[in-house]
C-alpha cells in the first residue's frame, strides 16, 4: 500500500479566534483617533452637559437646579433675538455667497476665461487672511471719521451712510463673511466640475444644448452633493459667527449688542457675567438647534438628489 502524504501539517485556527485577533488589531489603529475624539468633542459636551444641570449663586454656593437652566434659556428673550438675527444673516448671506462662489465656479471651468490662475488665486486668497485681519482691515474701511467711507464723504463732499450703524452693521458683518469665503467654496465647487466627465457635455452638444442649458441641465445637478455640503458648511457657520461681531464691537458699540450673536452671547455671560452653567445650556441649545437646521438641509439636498 502507498502512504498518503497530508497536504498540511499544520492546523488552520478556529473562524472565531481569527476575527477576534483582526478585531483586536482594527482596534489598534482607530484607537488613537477613538481616544482624541473622545477627549476633545465628547468629554467637552458631557462636561457642559454637567454644567447646564448646576447655578452658582452667591449664597450657598453651587447647587443643582435640574432643568432650570434650560427652561429659562427657552423663556430668554435676548438669546432668540440673537437666534434670529443669524436666522435672517444665513437666510441672505448664504445663498448670495455660494451663488457668487458658484458663478465664479463656472466662470473657470468654462475655459474661456482670460488669465484663469491668476484669477482663481485672487479669488481664494481671501480665504488665506485671518478671520481677525479681513475684520480690522473692513472696519478700518468701514470707519467714517478716518476710514475709507470718510475719506470719501470728505474728498466728494457727500454723505455716505454708515456701514457700521445699528440699521447696516448686520449687512455689513455679511459683507466680510462673504468677501472671506467665497474663495473657499469657489475651490469646493471647481473641484467638483473638474470631475464631471466631458462626455456629459459633448452628448448634450450634440442634442443641440447651448451653454446655458449645459450649465442648468448637466452642470449643476452633476455637482449637487458639492453644493449640499458647502450649504451645510455655510449653515453650521453662520450660526458659530463671532469674530466678526466681537471684533467690530468696539468700533460700534451701540449697534453690536453683548447679544448680538448666540455665541457672542454665550462669550459674554461666562467671561463677563460668570454665568458659566447658564453659557454651557446656551451653547447646548444652540448646538441642538444648528443640528436640526443643518439635518434638515442635508435631507433636503439629498431628496432632490434622488
Amino acid at each position: 500500500m502507498t502512504a498518503v502524504t497530508p497536504l498540511t501539517t499544520g492546523r488552520r485556527p478556529p473562524a472565531g479566534r481569527s476575527r477576534s485577533r483582526r478585531g483586536r488589531i482594527g482596534w489598534l489603529f482607530v484607537g488613537p483617533f477613538m481616544a482624541v475624539f473622545a477627549l476633545v468633542f465628547l468629554a467637552p459636551i458631557a462636561y457642559s452637559l454637567y454644567l447646564s444641570f448646576f447655578r452658582d449663586q452667591l449664597v450657598g454656593g453651587t447647587s443643582f437646579v435640574g432643568l432650570d437652566n434650560f427652561r429659562r434659556a427657552f423663556e430668554d428673550d435676548q438669546f432668540w433675538a440673537a437666534v434670529g438675527r443669524v436666522a435672517l444673516f444665513l437666510a441672505v448671506q448664504v445663498p448670495v455667497m455660494l451663488g457668487l462662489a458658484l458663478l465664479v465656479a463656472l466662470a473657470l471651468d468654462s475655459g474661456r476665461l482670460y488669465g484663469k490662475s491668476f484669477f482663481r488665486i485672487s479669488v481664494f486668497l481671501p480665504y488665506a487672511v485671518p478671520a481677525v485681519v479681513a475684520t480690522l482691515m473692513w472696519g478700518f474701511i468701514y470707519g467714517t471719521r478716518f476710514g475709507l467711507v470718510g475719506n470719501i464723504n470728505d474728498a466728494f463732499n457727500v454723505s455716505l451712510p454708515d456701514p457700521l450703524s445699528p440699521s447696516l452693521v448686520l449687512a455689513s458683518i455679511g459683507n466680510i463673511v462673504t468677501w472671506e469665503f467665497i474663495g473657499y467654496n469657489m475651490l469646493i465647487f471647481y473641484s467638483a466640475l473638474r470631475v464631471v466627465p466631458k462626455s456629459l457635455y459633448e452628448a448634450a452638444e450634440i442634442d443641440g444644448a447651448g451653454q446655458w442649458r449645459i450649465i442648468a441641465a448637466v452642470k449643476i445637478p452633476a455637482i449637487r452633493g458639492a453644493l449640499v455640503i458647502a450649504t451645510i458648511f455655510s449653515v453650521i457657520g453662520s450660526f458659530q459667527l463671532f469674530n466678526e461681531p466681537s471684533i467690530l464691537q468696539s468700533l460700534a458699540p451701540n449697534a453690536i449688542t453683548t447679544y448680538f450673536t448666540p455665541n457672542l452671547y454665550t462669550f459674554t455671560l461666562s467671561f463677563s457675567g460668570r454665568q458659566q452653567n447658564y453659557a454651557a445650556t446656551v451653547s447646548l441649545v444652540m448646538g441642538v438647534v444648528t443640528m436640526i437646521i443643518a439635518y434638515a438641509v442635508q435631507l433636503r439636498g439629498m431628496r432632490k438628489e434622488a
